[in-house]
């Protein structure tokens, strides 16, 4: 825990996990996440998982500018040596879990839970677009809009508009307005400042 919480800046954790259609079609939804701000950087859901699509999503989530230096994953048929020579030659660390202990993924083990309960135990996909369509609405939301009491609390990505701190951190500032925005059909909802109208 050490190690992780001096390097969290610089590591992604990622997994799959499988949701079912309202026609008992399996899904796998693979994830990765940044370990320091709780980010979630990339989500895509696939019926046919393999080494490649699973090495693709990794060439669409990590550009190369990024600070990151170690990637978490489990021992999965699926993370072949193919694949994790091609993440080192991306100038990652691979970081293998143990057998049999998912608390050594924690942070990703934390995430699916969370999308199951605040999501996937609500709605039930009708389809492979639809479960696409509904996760990554609900990642704009965990991102932008969803407090993280490990952040302080705060937001991974919080908005730049913010107005200045009042003097006062429970008042709302002058010329503004609480606002709130439903999230996935009045599931979830967002609350912000909006400034009134001159």
């Amino acid at each position: 825990m050490t190690f992780v919480r001096n390097h969290a800046q610089a590591m992604l954790a990622c997994d799959f996990f499988v949701a079912v259609t309202a026609r008992f079609r399996v899904l796998y939804v693979f994830v990765i996440m940044e370990v320091g701000c709780r980010r979630i950087t990339h989500i895509n859901v696939t019926a046919h998982p393999t080494a490649e699509w699973t090495l693709q999503q990794f060439r669409n989530a990590i550009s190369g500018e990024g600070p990151y230096r170690y990637l978490i994953h489990d021992r999965d048929r699926i993370y072949s040596r193919e694949l994790d020579s091609a993440l080192k030659a991306m100038a990652l660390r691979i970081l293998k879990t143990p057998f049999r202990a998912p608390q050594a993924n924690a942070y990703c083990e934390r995430l699916v839970g969370s999308i199951r309960r605040e999501c996937l135990d609500f709605l039930i996909p009708l389809n492979e677009r639809h479960l696409q369509r509904t996760v990554k609405h609900w990642v704009d939301h965990y991102n932008r809009g969803r407090p993280h009491s490990r952040l302080g609390p705060g937001i991974p990505d919080p908005p730049l508009d913010l107005p200045q701190e009042a003097s006062s951190r429970y008042r709302i500032p002058q010329d503004y307005r609480v606002v709130t925005k439903p999230i996935l059909g009045g599931l979830h909802h967002e609350y912000g400042l909006e400034r009134l109208a001159a």
